[in-house]
Formats: structure tokens, sequence, C-alpha cells
């Protein structure tokens, strides 16, 4: 079992940056592959970012060029660096673990509100 615990989320401005972390439980994190998704209100969830075991990383186009997904192994962390946030990014964030690195991800964590204002 892997238990997943985001925080960073908040209220910013359009323009701003956020920093997300993931916290994860399990002696085996550094075989995960990882990854964070968003829903916004009244929308399905959408794949942001994920990285590998190898640290290969791969984003949506949406935020492509201004989100950062990084890991650090020896913490048990995986981070969303999101910079020049806009309205539209404004949504739950989600991360979630991948034990097999099959994109099936069956671990997930209670999701951070990240709120941009325009």
């Amino acid at each position: 079992q892997v238990q997943l615990v985001e925080s960073g989320g908040g209220l910013v401005q359009a323009g701003g940056s956020l920093r997300l972390s993931c916290a994860a439980s399990g002696r085996t994190f550094s075989t995960y592959a990882m990854g964070w998704f968003r829903q916004g209100p009244g929308e399905e969830r959408d794949f942001v970012a994920t990285i590998n075991k190898s640290g290969d990383t791969s984003y949506a186009d949406s935020v492509k060029g201004r989100f950062t997904i990084s890991r650090n192994n020896a913490k048990n962390t995986v981070y969303l660096q999101m910079n020049s946030l806009k309205p539209e990014d404004t949504a739950v964030y989600y991360c979630a673990a991948d034990p097999l690195g099959a994109d099936e991800y069956n671990y997930w964590g209670q999701g951070t509100q990240v709120t941009v204002s325009s």
C-alpha cells in the first residue's frame, strides 16, 4: 500500500508560481513512475505531467514550458514547479503512483487546491 500526501496549493495571481509537493510512503518509491493530474470545476481529471524511475519526464501540451516535474528519491517526494500560472490552471491537483511503470496509476493522493486569480 502506498500513501500519497500533497501540499503546496493555494491562491496565486496570474503570472505567479507555486510548487506542489507529494510525499509518498513505502520503501520502493524510487521504482515508481509518478504523475500529476488535475481536475477543474465541472471537468474530468486530466493528465499534467509524469516522471519515470529513470527521471524521464512528459507533459501535457497545456503546461509544457511552464511546469516542471521532479523527484527526490531520498525524500520519497515528487514535486511540480508551476510557473507563469494562468486562471485556466485553477484545479484540484492530484499526485499518483504507478508502481509498475505501465501507465496504470493505482495510488492517489487526496488532492490540493490551486486557484489562479486574474
